[in-house]
């Protein structure tokens, strides 16, 4: 029944931002007394936007997911138009050589996430319209691509490059599965290697990472810092943990735990159990989102879901993959359960959009 699978996915969401909520003030209670003289300084903001999120899921579940079609456009102009007003010098705030977010008095925005959103709706809108010539290259493969060139590269102006690999990968899912030609998306990809390999090693930083992701004890006190730290907090929980609020990685050896790296913090407080069961739940919450895919109602429905569930289960593998070492490390946060700000209003607007496909959907 759709009613039991709009249950099924929102208590694993909530599950999940309980988790959330208790790991966040784990991790940075003793970091935000430090540097704010209050604990509550990092649950408090966390809390604040994640009241934010839920108004935003309300919003999204209130009218018929289908009208969303008609804001597709304008909503991508208007993203690409904060993109671009980001870069600003003097509008957008730049943090650590990173010009991304926009500044209001106690709350900050990233354009970068309603962008991402903005073209999975667009691109779920140009599927759903041009169905008949997505095989075509020239009017059904390269406007998509064109309109994911000019976002990408004004997300790599940032510079954000993980946001812009995790989009391409998302957009691309979704023509594949629209029936586009193989041949069209490989050869996009092969081009895309010499440009990616000059973004990487070109950059210091971005070299360090991947050198670091290698071998991080080359530098184990510089490029190669988080991942050992991250690596220990994960082997020091064993198989139950050493108690929630026990960790000694969070006391200023392990940088972001709240945020890219509060994982980490799960494995070390709740062990192995408690890192596979918050695995888990991304896996049911995955799987959960291939139920409304495969039965939504309608095509935009379809590739709009699609979409959403894509982004949402590479954001969490990526973070996840860069915590155990098995990926070079990227600040992507992990879904509804890291300090993440815009990141978390926008992933709860993608689960009211999904709450609202499957209560359009009819289930076996």
């Amino acid at each position: 029944m759709a009613r039991n699978i709009r249950i099924g996915l929102f208590t694993v969401s909530v599950t999940l931002i309980c988790i959330g909520v208790v790991m966040i003030y784990s991790a940075s209670g003793i970091y935000a007394w430090e540097r704010y003289k209050d604990s509550f300084f990092f649950l408090k903001k966390h809390l604040s936007f994640l009241g934010i999120g839920v108004l935003l899921m309300f919003v999204a579940m209130s009218f018929h997911y289908v009208k969303l079609r008609r804001f597709a456009k304008p909503l991508l102009l208007f993203a690409i138009f904060l993109l671009v007003l980001v870069l600003i010098p003097g509008i957008g705030r730049e943090v650590s050589g990173a010009r991304r977010w926009f500044r209001f008095k106690f709350i900050s925005f990233q354009p970068s996430e309603l962008a991402s959103m903005a073209v999975i709706v667009y691109t779920a809108d140009y599927i759903a319209r041009k169905e008949k010539m997505i095989k075509d290259f020239f009017r059904g493969f390269l406007p998509p691509m064109c309109v994911l060139g000019l976002v990408s590269l004004l997300i790599l102006a940032q510079p954000d490059l993980g946001s812009v690999i995790a989009l391409c990968a998302v957009v691309c899912i979704m023509l594949f599965v629209a029936g586009t030609n193989v041949s069209y998306l490989l050869s996009i990809v092969l081009a895309s290697i010499p440009m990616l390999y000059i973004l990487i090693f070109s950059v210091p930083y971005r070299r360090a990472r991947i050198l670091a992701f290698l071998n991080p004890w080359a530098d184990p006190k510089g490029s190669g810092f988080q991942i050992i730290q991250s690596q220990i907090a994960l082997g020091s929980g064993h198989l139950f943990g050493i108690g929630l609020g026990h960790s000694k990685q969070k006391l200023f050896y392990l940088p972001a735990a709240h945020t890219d790296f509060i994982f980490s913090i799960i494995g070390e407080e709740m062990g192995f159990i408690g890192a596979l069961g918050v695995i888990i739940l991304f896996m049911v919450l995955i799987l959960r989102g291939l139920k409304i895919i495969k039965h939504s109602p309608d095509k935009f429905g379809y590739f709009l879901a699609l979409g959403l569930i894509c982004a949402l289960s590479f954001k969490a593998i990526i973070n996840i993959g860069v915590s155990c070492g098995i990926l070079p490390t990227k600040g992507l946060p992990l879904p509804f359960i890291s300090y993440g700000g815009t990141s978390l209003v926008f992933d709860m607007f993608a689960l009211g959009l999904l709450l609202n496909i499957s209560r359009s959907g009819e289930y076996p």
